[in-house]
């Protein structure tokens, strides 16, 4: 089919059925991050696809080669002599045959392709020879790093390595390090020879090559390259103003060697920092020598070398100084505060953490139980019987209502630890309440009552029978020990008919009471 007005009015149905599949994906509003960047990705691709077309939209209505108004002539208009559905029968014939030569294409098929792009997620199942079971494999695991969390956080840990590394820098913290990128700063300190190295260079390159690719994978919808070019013509026009901050008035002065610093005519030596020309001022050798008015020009400014070896340095700065700029404005470019705060947040909860609770995360996260689903029997039909599907995939106990339990509660009343007792006959607990109530009910009872042994509060916390019967022994050698000692105790009667033990009837005497 070459009829261009067909091509459009297609084109158009496709841009369509792409806009209500767009507008079907951002009405989704899964809860778990990995869905969350799921969905954005797909969005995104959706808008590409839209993108692709109106761009060919447009060059069919430009029609550059002029194949509408032949095309609407023949039409309209056919040859003299000729049958006015001639061009008719000759293009439908062309239908039938492309038709009969492509006999699976269909527009069922393209909103098929819709629908199953709209409703999938992402993954794909490989098939390993000698493997019962096909592999599952998610994408998105190599697009994010495990620091990431499906960009929910900031991997800024290589970033911090370099910044470490460069001389001059202060010594902090990652999350000193994270506080001061989410205020748009991304050194401390630097003098101007550290920031003009090939290090500093390469860390801020880094940066701003991190936050660019972080943009695209996790934060698809956002039109970063639009906001990196309005700080690009804001950067140009600030920095031929000599009004970039930091970056003012650092190859104002120029060496005799075409280098950085600062002159003293009277010493005729080059000073590389204001500060150190000013301790200098204070010195001995200097007054002595400026009462002397012994004072030499510049060489490099006398024989105009100077003009040359400032505008060098400016261009050599101008690349280090251009992305400091753009990182401190991607920095402070939304969401990237918040993401930065939440990943913060993330490295203390997780300092928190002992080994033993880090190594059962990090299970967890590796060990995804498969999704269960619990379908309540609510006398709807198999058709609508939907709205009483649960999916439980950490399977957490039901509440009251039927449904799982929320996750935090979860966590609060520690069911995700188990507890056995021996005494029970093995049986198990989830959670510490349930574990501490158990001692006072029937089946304990009936266990302590097996073994000969009361069901005291001496054994409250016992659940290994032999931890139970040395207990009981122990108590027994106590209780017989006590019967002695009372059975040899003496005791004394004062002059009013008091009895006391021996011991405290001397203790009385001694003391005068008696």
């Amino acid at each position: 089919m070459d009829s261009i007005i067909e091509t459009q009015r297609a084109t158009h149905e496709e841009i369509e059925r792409y806009e209500q599949a767009l507008a079907d994906v951002l009405m989704q509003a899964p809860t778990i991050q990995r869905n969350i960047a799921r969905r954005d990705r797909k969005a995104a691709d959706i808008l590409a696809r839209i993108g692709e077309l109106r761009q060919n939209l447009v060059l069919m209505y430009e029609d550059a080669p002029g194949l509408r108004p032949v095309e609407i002539a023949l039409l309209s208009n056919p040859p003299a002599g000729q049958d006015d559905l001639a061009e008719f029968y000759t293009r439908f014939e062309k239908v039938k045959d492309f038709h009969s030569k492509n006999q699976g294409i269909n527009a069922r098929t393209f909103l098929s392709e819709i629908d199953e792009l709209v409703r999938s997620d992402g993954l794909q199942t490989v098939y390993v020879e000698g493997e019962d079971e096909p592999v599952v494999i998610d994408p998105l695991d190599s697009v994010f790093s495990g620091e990431e969390a499906y960009g929910k956080h900031l991997d800024l840990y290589g970033s911090h390595t370099q910044y470490m590394n460069l001389k001059g820098a202060n010594r902090l913290s990652y999350i000193a390090y994270l506080d001061m990128l989410r205020k748009g700063t991304i050194q401390r300190n630097l003098d101007a020879k550290e920031k003009a190295s090939a290090a500093y260079l390469s860390y801020v390159t880094a940066l701003y090559n991190y936050l660019v690719s972080f943009f695209d994978r996790a934060l698809p919808l956002i039109d970063v390259q639009e906001k990196l070019r309005e700080e690009e013509d804001n950067f140009a026009s600030a920095w031929e103003a000599g009004q970039v901050g930091g970056w003012k008035g650092e190859s104002s002065t120029v060496t005799a060697n075409g280098g950085e610093g600062i002159w003293c005519p009277f010493c005729q030596k080059n000073y590389s920092k204001q500060t150190v020309y000013d301790a200098h001022l204070k010195s001995e050798k200097h007054r002595k020598k400026e009462a002397a008015g012994n004072a030499v020009a510049n060489p490099a400014a006398a024989s105009g070398a100077a003009p040359a070896a400032s505008s060098t340095q400016k261009d050599r700065l101008r690349a280090p100084a251009r992305l400091t700029y753009l990182v401190g404005a991607l920095l402070t470019f939304p969401p990237i505060p918040e993401i930065i705060a939440r990943s913060r947040g993330e490295v203390e909860r997780r300092a928190a953490l002992t080994a033993r609770e880090r190594d059962a995360e990090m299970e967890e996260t590796e060990e995804a139980p498969p999704v269960e689903v619990i379908k309540i029997d609510n006398g709807e039909s198999d058709e609508e019987s939907d709205d009483g599907t649960i999916f439980n995939p950490l399977k957490l106990p039901l509440g009251f209502d039927g449904k799982p339990i929320p996750f935090w509660l979860y966590k609060l009343h520690g069911l995700g630890t188990s507890y056995t007792c021996q005494i029970c006959s093995d049986a198990t607990y989830q959670g510490r309440k349930a574990f501490d109530k158990h001692f006072s009910e029937a089946r304990h009872s009936l266990g302590m009552r097996a073994l000969g042994l009361p069901n005291t509060k001496h054994f409250h916390e016992i659940t290994q029978i032999a931890d139970a019967i040395a207990l009981a022994e122990k108590l027994k050698f106590e209780g017989r020990q006590e019967l002695a000692a009372m059975e040899r105790a003496v005791e004394m009667e004062d002059s009013d008919g008091n009895v006391y033990s021996k011991q405290v009837y001397d203790s009385l005497k001694r003391q005068g009471v008696i």
